[in-house]
């Protein structure tokens, strides 16, 4: 009983330090899952200059961004696969009894393969809709529960700014993004339609590219800030009046950032193994003294140093193997318990398991040496005559 309790330490300390591991990686996965879900070697450029110590350069340049930037991005920067400009403001839909606040995105066809989107029913905006300003709309799963319900809304009108528009489509979910915004609470029309028939505005808001390769990106990125600032007639002396971003550096960011909350996590479980391997070198100092007498007996019939040194570290070990495995399941069922309870994605990492289990191999040796010293020590008249 006394070892069973000894081991708890371990197990308790070997099942956190999986736990929390595995909740880290989670979450980590989960924001790198996010952010590839945007858009693979994506690069955005957004109206207005960089900001700079939190104050806002360049103010009232968030009309910079025209479509014909958008065009000549594509037809004159190498390594460009797909350009698509977009606007977006927040307007009330209304479907029959049924109304929604949502973000209405203008936006062209190239858009669907930009962002990775896919059209789970019906079709997406055309080349011919940006034409002729067609008040076409295609939806998100969100805005389709809340305004059909189970009903099927392609072919439907829904009205955006007191605007008619006929649905021809609904996308597929794409669930949360990394800062648990609804990605599926959207709804895309053409862009020239959002521009002239809602909004008014002739700029555009967002420049969304998708480059060849991730190895192109950060070519990409600085081609796209020599011309727009060609474009924009900016000398050497000004501040650029947009700013670019691609999502390779933000995820290595994102990864890096998720990176040290997994190592904290594993770090102050990790804590708790110490407190275990201190039980263990409690437990086998209290067995050397109840066991005096039994190892002066040992040496007085020939027991060396090297035999009853390994005796008591074996013993100790043993408490740290039993409690490392112990430590394995409940790590593992905790993990999985967190993931089913409160809907949290965690990943048992095979290393982190490992870890784990070395360290608490390592507690107990580290913690039984000087236990198992002190009996391989004892002088073996003074152990025969102790009570």
């Amino acid at each position: 009983m006394r070892s069973i309790l000894t081991m708890l330490g371990i197990i308790i300390g070997v099942g956190a330090v999986i736990a929390m591991v595995s909740i880290g990686m989670g979450v980590r996965d989960q924001v790198s899952n996010s952010i590839s879900g945007l858009g693979s070697n994506l690069i955005m450029v957004s109206p207005g200059a960089p900001s700079s110590s939190g104050v806002r350069q360049a103010a009232g340049s968030g009309i910079t961004l025209s479509v014909k930037d958008a065009q000549a991005i594509a037809s004159e920067v190498d390594g460009v696969n797909k350009v698509a400009p977009s606007v977006s403001k927040q307007y009330q839909l209304v479907a029959g009894n049924q109304n929604w606040m949502t973000s209405v995105m203008g936006t062209t066809p190239d858009y669907l393969d930009v962002r990775n989107m896919v059209v789970q029913a019906g079709s997406f905006i055309t080349t011919k809709d940006l034409e002729t300003r067609e008040r076409v709309a295609v939806l998100g799963p969100t805005v389709v529960t809340n305004l059909f319900g189970d009903s099927n809304p392609i072919g439907q009108s829904v009205r955006i700014n007191n605007t008619p528009f006929r649905i021809i489509g609904v996308l597929e979910s794409k669930g949360q993004s990394a800062g648990g915004g609804d990605q599926d609470d959207t709804v895309v029309i053409p862009l020239t339609t959002a521009q002239e028939r809602l909004m008014g505005i002739t700029y555009v808001q967002l420049i969304n590219i998708q480059a060849d390769s991730t190895e192109a990106v950060n070519q990409v990125q600085e081609d796209v800030t020599t011309l727009l600032r060609s474009r924009h007639s900016l000398g050497p002396d000004k501040e650029d009046d947009f700013s670019v971003r691609n999502m390779v550096s933000i995820m290595a960011t994102a990864e890096e950032a998720t990176g040290s909350i997994t190592l904290l996590l594993g770090f102050i479980a990790g804590i708790s193994l110490l407190v275990g391997g201190i039980g263990i070198m409690n437990i086998m100092l209290v067995s050397v003294t109840e066991r005096t007498r039994e190892i002066g007996i040992r040496k007085a019939l020939g027991a060396r140093y090297r035999n009853i040194l390994m005796q008591f570290l074996i013993e100790a070990v043993v408490i740290g193997v039993a409690g490392g495995l112990a430590g394995i399941a409940l790590g593992i069922g905790t993990a999985y318990g967190i993931s089913a309870i409160a809907g949290w994605k965690t990943v048992i990492s095979s290393a982190s398991i490992f870890m784990a289990f070395g360290f608490s191999v390592a507690i107990g040796l580290f913690f039984g040496i000087y236990p198992a010293r002190k009996a391989a020590l004892l002088d073996p008249i003074d152990a025969l005559r102790y009570e």
